[in-house]
């Protein structure tokens, strides 16, 4: 289980988390996933009970992820301003999140994908993945080497963890 973790985590942190990092979020997850009533107790501190709709271990995933890998917003237009924003101000967009305003979201979908896709060539691109079980916010996703989407995939399923695409995910959603 904790070498499934670190590889996801290393997948889809994409250089935005050390490997200290890493290991460190894999390893607390692992011990949470393993025996979920220790580690509770070891843990007072973790804000989880039986009522959230994913187990321990998924829990110390997500909410261990920083804002640079785990995107969470209501809108589209919200979800590519906090991605713009994790790339820095030397790195330009040829759209801006306020021209996904008023757009439907399957279409405003579509531009950050091709955006995404179109960066990072030689790692296939950026793909936007759904990742988890919504918590508070309408969008939760992750971005994904383009090469790395199959293997990502194989992993959560590996570790239980729920994850697609997201264009092809709302394309399914709403029969595209």
């Amino acid at each position: 289980m904790k070498a499934a973790l670190v590889e996801l985590i290393s997948k889809i942190s994409s250089g935005c988390m050390s490997a200290d990092e890493i290991l460190k979020v894999a390893d607390e997850a692992a011990q949470a996933y393993a025996d979920p009533q220790a580690f509770l107790t070891a843990n007072p501190d973790i804000n989880y009970d039986d009522t959230f709709p994913i187990p321990l271990g998924e829990w110390v995933v997500v909410g261990s992820l920083p804002e640079t890998v785990l995107f969470q917003a209501d809108t589209y237009m919200d979800l590519f301003a906090l991605i713009v924003a994790s790339f820095g101000p030397g790195v330009d967009f040829n759209i801006k999140p306020k021209q996904l305003a008023k757009t439907e979201a399957l279409t405003a979908l579509n531009r950050i994908q091709v955006q995404m896709g179109s960066m990072n060539k030689e790692n296939g691109g950026y793909t936007l993945m759904n990742f988890s079980q919504l918590l508070d916010d309408e969008l939760q996703v992750v971005l994904v080497y383009g090469d790395d989407v199959p293997r990502v995939l194989e992993l959560c399923a590996e570790v239980g963890i729920a994850a697609a695409p997201s264009l092809e995910a709302l394309k399914v959603a709403i029969h595209v």
